[in-house]
């Protein structure tokens, strides 16, 4: 009988847990085993979807907001720190730009958030500019076509180190078509600690500067990170 389960569970497409899960569950009638059986299942599938959505959005290491140090951080009026934390600004398409020094918490905060987000039951994809470029660059149609297919399906796209090494003339065109199609679609952050002016030393071109700043900064908040870094204060080397 556990092979005939086994069988239309696979046919059904239920979870793979379904032979551990019934087993457990307590209940006086049927419909109320029916009622906790499907509910198992379906947390059990969001666990799983959850992981899955860690697993791929390209997290370096995988970062919490729990205890983490808001201080040496300024927060426009428009944007709380409720606000930040609920991630309510991913509702509204709002983007993110974290600006301050090296080493001062930006990327945390920003993997951190993402991670909320995946919690919550949405997608982020975390990328290095310069990775992000290079891997729209290439030569291989299913490289091309896996990071477009990921970025067009997130919820939060997280451009990390902004800014840290110029890009040529083609780079900083694939990095605007990514802005434009996440533009008023999906919230972007954006770590850096380059200012607006000096865009254009790394972007290539003073139009497409222009374009770019022009997506980003439309319905963003800026946190700017007066700390000093963290690595150096916590740094073995004295």
């Amino acid at each position: 009988m556990r092979e005939e389960i086994s069988k239309y569970q696979r046919k059904l497409r239920l979870s793979n847990n379904l032979m551990q899960i019934y087993p457990k569950i307590k209940a006086e009638t049927n419909e109320e085993f029916l009622l906790q059986l499907l509910k198992e299942l379906h947390e059990d599938r969001d666990e799983k979807r959850r992981i899955r959505n860690l697993n791929n959005a390209g997290f370096l290491v995988v970062k919490s907001l729990e205890d983490y140090d808001y201080s040496q951080i300024r927060f426009p009026d428009r944007l709380q720190l409720k606000d930040l934390e609920t991630l309510s600004f991913l509702d509204r398409k709002e983007n993110l730009i974290l600006y301050g020094s090296v080493g001062t918490g930006k990327t945390h905060l920003s993997v951190a958030l993402g991670v909320n987000a995946i919690n919550q039951g949405k997608k982020a994809v975390f990328y290095r500019v310069h990775d992000l470029v290079n891997q729209l660059e290439s030569n291989d149609f299913k490289t091309v076509s896996r990071v477009q297919k990921k970025i067009n399906s997130a919820d939060l796209l997280i451009l990390d180190e902004w800014g840290y090494l110029p890009l040529h003339q083609e780079g900083a065109r694939l990095l605007f078509d990514i802005i434009s199609t996440c533009y008023e679609t999906k919230s972007i952050i954006i770590t850096t600690n380059i200012e607006f002016g000096r865009w254009k030393g790394f972007l290539f071109d003073e139009k497409l500067t222009a374009a770019i700043v022009d997506r980003l900064v439309h319905h963003s908040h800026m946190l700017v990170f007066t700390g000093n870094s963290y690595r150096m204060t916590n740094s073995l080397i004295k």
